[in-house]
């Protein structure tokens, strides 16, 4: 019997845990460009290690629909990696907390259309899963020497529904 997950709002208290959500909610940081530009500072903490350094990928993901069967998710043990929606569509974020070296039960989460995200180095997370086209991303994660990725596949795999 499949397992369920419902989706939830994404919000920053929900998936603190896991990484960072980046949008511009409440008033930014500072003014700039002549007064024309808010700016909201620092959103993400990334962290490449000490062997690796930023990169900035272009994904384009074929979109997926709910319900959607979560069969696999995966984590970076080496870096953290953002996604940063290059549309105004919302998009499904999977995570997972980490039981002792496999993923626990997993929370699933709707973007609203203007947010982006960064996954915590080493959180389990489901693939990259937007839910209209175009699914283009700019990626920001860990350019280096070590392998930076582990995947874990459910057996049955779980589905997540909206509410």
């Amino acid at each position: 019997m499949m397992q369920v997950v419902r989706t939830q709002a994404l919000t920053a208290t929900a998936f603190a845990p896991f990484g960072d959500v980046l949008d511009i909610d409440g008033a930014p940081d500072k003014i700039i460009n002549q007064g024309l530009c808010g700016r909201f500072h620092d959103r993400a903490k990334l962290d490449f290690g000490p062997e690796g350094r930023a990169g900035i990928s272009i994904f384009n993901a074929e979109p997926r629909a709910l319900p959607y069967a979560l069969n696999m998710v995966e984590r970076h043990p080496d870096g953290s990696q953002a996604f940063i929606p290059m549309h105004q569509h919302p998009f499904l974020v999977v995570v997972a907390p980490d039981a002792n070296g496999t993923p626990g039960t997993p929370l699933a989460f709707l973007t609203t259309g203007a947010q982006a995200i960064n996954f915590h180095r080493n959180t389990w997370h489901g693939v990259l899963t937007p839910l209209a086209t175009p699914g283009l991303f700019a990626v920001i994660d860990r350019i280096g020497p070590t392998p930076n990725l582990e995947e874990h596949w459910f057996t049955p795999p779980w589905e997540v529904r909206t509410p």
